[in-house]
């Protein structure tokens, strides 16, 4: 008994209230913060719908936090709850890649709630190009960080694993979509300044050799 610590103050918030955070705060934040999130998804694409829109994008996304919430509710788990958004960004990794390799970008799937293209032009061989370009640039950034964050997490922890996620999330995300408008926009212009979209030589031409 003589060697045990003084119960200070000091001592015991210092102890007490990590855990009590972690242990009874943190798992109620967690199951409000699944709830909110599932509700702010399900509205978008119901105001989506009756905005006429395309919900391609919202509806997808919804779904994987709808499955998140749930394997994270029912696993009472706040580590797998944040360790699912690594394994779905690399799904979304091997999606877009495939999209892009059977000619069909998921790029240009969601590009379509940002400009109303007509689908004659949806259907040209320099729309599939560009898009599927696109969707290889994004599948390829998907799975990088997957792989950072899933190493991250089994080295550093759920902290480091937060950090990563913070860092490597909206800025490139911003970045990437300002990139992807930006190249469409003068690949796009160009083509439909000379009406070179129309034809089959030119839109072939496009396309690296063996497409």
């Amino acid at each position: 008994m003589n060697e045990l610590p003084e119960p200070s103050w000091r001592l015991l918030l210092g102890r007490g209230l990590p855990n009590f955070a972690l242990e009874g705060v943190l798992p109620v934040l967690l199951f409000y913060a699944v709830l909110a999130s599932t509700a702010a998804a399900g509205l978008v694409v119901l105001w989506q719908l009756r905005r006429g829109l395309d919900v391609a994008l919202a509806a997808v996304t919804c779904t994987f936090i709808v499955i998140q919430a749930l394997v994270g509710l029912a696993a009472h788990s706040a580590t797998v709850y944040l360790a699912q958004p690594v394994v779905v960004s690399g799904c979304w990794g091997v999606a877009y890649l495939v999209s892009a390799a059977v000619g069909r970008p998921l790029i240009g799937a969601f590009a379509r709630g940002w400009y109303p293209f007509p689908r004659e032009f949806r259907e040209s061989r320099i729309y599939r190009h560009e898009f599927g370009m696109q969707s290889v640039v994004w599948g390829v950034y998907c799975l990088a960080r997957c792989a950072l964050r899933l190493g991250v997490l089994l080295t550093a922890g759920v902290g480091g694993l937060v950090a990563v996620s913070t860092v490597t999330s909206t800025p490139v995300l911003a970045a990437l979509v300002l990139w992807g408008v930006w190249h469409a926009r003068r690949v796009f212009g160009s083509a439909v300044a000379g009406d070179s979209w129309r034809s089959p030589a030119a839109n072939d031409a496009a396309l690296p050799t063996g497409s």
